[in-house]
């Protein structure tokens, strides 16, 4: 959703994929419960308190900024969400997963992700967090702890040199990677943590080692029966 030009349109709404997705599933499963705002395109840098004009004007090239039209793609929309904090609070919520790269070796090989939510008492403990995987030939994600009702979001897929890369969407509180065997070579991937109450991301790098295969005189790589 996004406000336009008040002259002409107020308001610009459309159905997101997993919106379009639970329509078509019959009007039962389509249901508005919630709604979140977010101030995306806000630079607030631009707010100018020394405007020769006056106290009227400090905000007014914000005010002036053009505002794009919503878009389907729900994982790059509402970024930062406005929430209600509490008085005196200097900072807002801030996604931590404490760590910003994970490098794995081996097939198998298993890295925890436990993101939290920094200057928000309680963030993000009812509907927990969206976890996106850049290429999912890179390393499988389990969800450890989930909401008790997730949905997760339909997300757009990263093309990279594989052609059947594709991105894969998680929802949870805690979550294992989990990598898969490289047999050509060393891959990568990006993990994007999204907070789905107050907003805010992460971003880990994430590595999968190609597993480098022993070889000795006269020994087979693969033993075959007759």
């Amino acid at each position: 959703m996004g406000y336009l030009d008040n002259s002409s349109i107020t308001v610009d709404a459309i159905l997101t994929k997993k919106g379009r997705e639970l329509l078509a599933k019959g009007r039962s499963e389509f249901k508005i419960t919630q709604f979140a705002l977010a101030d995306d395109e806000v630079d607030y840098d631009l707010w100018n308190p020394a405007h020769p004009l006056g106290t009227n004007y400090y905000g007014i090239i914000i005010e002036n900024m053009p505002l794009v039209e919503a878009t389907p793609d729900e994982s790059q929309m509402l970024k930062y969400k406005l929430v209600t904090l509490p008085k005196k609070t200097s900072r807002i919520p801030v996604i931590q997963v404490g760590q910003t790269s994970i490098s794995l070796t081996a097939p198998g090989q298993v890295a925890p992700i436990n993101p939290t939510t920094v200057n928000f008492t309680g963030g993000n403990s009812t509907l927990g967090y969206t976890l996106i995987l850049s290429d999912s030939d890179v390393a499988d994600i389990q969800v450890v702890s989930a909401p008790a009702r997730a949905v997760t979001a339909t997300v757009p897929q990263f093309i990279g040199d594989a052609d059947a890369a594709q991105s894969v969407a998680f929802t949870g509180f805690t979550f294992n990677v989990v990598a898969k065997q490289q047999l050509v070579r060393t891959k990568t991937a990006t993990i994007t943590v999204i907070g789905n109450e107050t907003g805010g991301r992460a971003t880990i790098s994430l590595t999968v080692k190609k597993v480098e295969l022993s070889t000795a005189l006269n020994v087979p790589l693969i033993n075959s029966a007759r």
